[in-house]
């Protein structure tokens, strides 16, 4: 199924306004004093009036950003129409009217349906045709590849001589290949860029280290690193970049980090300020941001001590993927013995619980199950997904999808 960004043209409301909002950021300002300079401001939301933030509002050449609440403002000296657009959801262009300065428009996120892609399978032609093949024939219409793992493996020949100087660069595969195959296919492409668990670099560069095999995601270089893999990410051609593993670690490792010792906001303030900066720095490229996080802390107020938050991690990213895998679940979860034997109920449960603690401006996309069970069982996963109204994403670490577990675009639509 294609994912293509649909387009429509909507007239400017052809009143002036005198009101300029503070909370936008220009990319380009016009300076010139010969030509005459055009000053336009308006708000982007979704069709029930929600604001949407992070949207790009371009003129020629001139670019701006909505802020939190929708509104945007430009100066420019070109004429043309005004696009609005933002990765992973629908565009729109407005006609521009010359004496015309504020301008309304809606946009909807896209529905993202997707299948984690593994390195072994996009270094394979015939394996990687196969999973091309399952999406032309079905509801899915992104795929999730792997370019840095929680080992530290860096899966391409990156330019990032960091990567090589440590000895983390495994090239399985070449990245614009593949994303020039999904596209070709109508596939929005995301990567998936662990960033704080790297087995390679935790032992490569001391300085960095938190405990085992954890990096610091307090740590400035660290962090770089990691961001200029994301970069370069972008620059290859991904329509998204995902962070995993953006957190503190959990377990036996928790105890001896010392991040105990740090205040759940002072946990928060990290993580989420990492996202920033990441959003900072990819958003003027043209790539959408997102991060995994655990399934648990979507149902719980607290941290976990991973710096882990609904409410902080998606006012800073586009979507947020939940890992919902009910065979992950306590026993005794919502009051089954066994949660694993309840995909629909488990699954819903945990939207209805992240639903409601995500800011405005990004959506949520959870990664679903894809393994230990039948094919009905993950129908039924993605079928609660289906009927709360998100995205999904199926996880199978070696990329085996069964074409009898996906839905065809005309069974959701019936």
């Amino acid at each position: 199924m294609n994912i293509g960004a649909t387009s429509s043209t909507i007239a400017p409301t052809s009143t002036t306004t005198s009101t300029i909002p503070t909370t936008t950021t220009t990319t380009a300002t016009a300076t010139t004093t010969t030509t005459p300079i055009h000053r336009l401001s308006g708000r982007v939301a979704e069709p029930d009036g929600t604001p949407v933030a992070r949207a790009f509002v371009t003129m020629g050449k001139v670019r701006a950003i909505t802020g939190p609440d929708g509104w945007f403002y430009l100066e420019t000296t070109e004429q043309g129409s005004l696009t609005i657009s933002k990765p992973g959801w629908s565009s729109t262009e407005l006609a521009w009217d010359g004496p015309a300065t504020f301008y309304e428009a809606a946009i909807v996120p896209e529905t993202t349906r997707g299948l984690r892609i593994a390195a072994e399978a996009a270094a394979s032609d015939s394996a990687f045709e196969a999973l091309l093949e399952l999406a032309d024939e079905t509801a899915v219409n992104a795929f999730v590849f792997d370019t840095k793992r929680e080992s530290g493996e860096v899966l391409y020949d990156t330019s990032v001589e960091e990567a090589h100087d440590s000895g983390a660069v495994n090239a399985m595969y070449d990245p614009v290949a593949r994303i020039a195959q999904a596209h070709d296919h109508g596939l929005y492409t995301i990567t998936r860029v662990a960033a704080f668990e790297d087995v390679i670099r935790s032992r490569a560069v001391s300085d960095e280290r938190l405990a085992g095999t954890w990096l610091d995601p307090g740590s400035s270089s660290a962090r770089a690193y990691v961001l200029d893999l994301a970069a370069e990410a972008c620059g290859l051609g991904f329509d998204e970049i995902q962070f995993d593993y953006v957190r503190y670690p959990a377990g036996r490792t928790a105890e001896l980090s010392g991040q105990r010792d740090m205040t759940q906001k002072q946990r928060l303030g990290v993580v989420s300020g990492f996202l920033a900066e990441a959003r900072e720095l990819l958003h003027p490229m043209g790539c959408a941001v997102s991060a995994a996080i655990f399934g648990i802390v979507v149902s719980v107020p607290d941290d976990q001590g991973l710096g882990q938050r609904p409410e902080q991690m998606s006012a800073q990213v586009d979507a947020l993927s939940p890992m919902i895998y009910p065979s992950h679940y306590a026993a005794g979860w919502l009051g089954f013995p066994d949660p694993n034997d309840h995909p629909y109920d488990v699954t819903t449960d945990a939207i209805d619980d992240a639903r409601g603690r995500m800011r405005e401006g990004s959506t949520l996309r959870p990664y679903l199950q894809a393994f230990w069970w039948t094919n009905e069982q993950i129908r039924q996963s993605i079928h609660a997904a289906e009927d709360a109204g998100v995205g999904w994403i199926l996880w199978n670490i070696l990329s085996n999808y069964d074409r009898a577990a996906l839905p065809t675009d005309e069974e959701l639509a019936g």
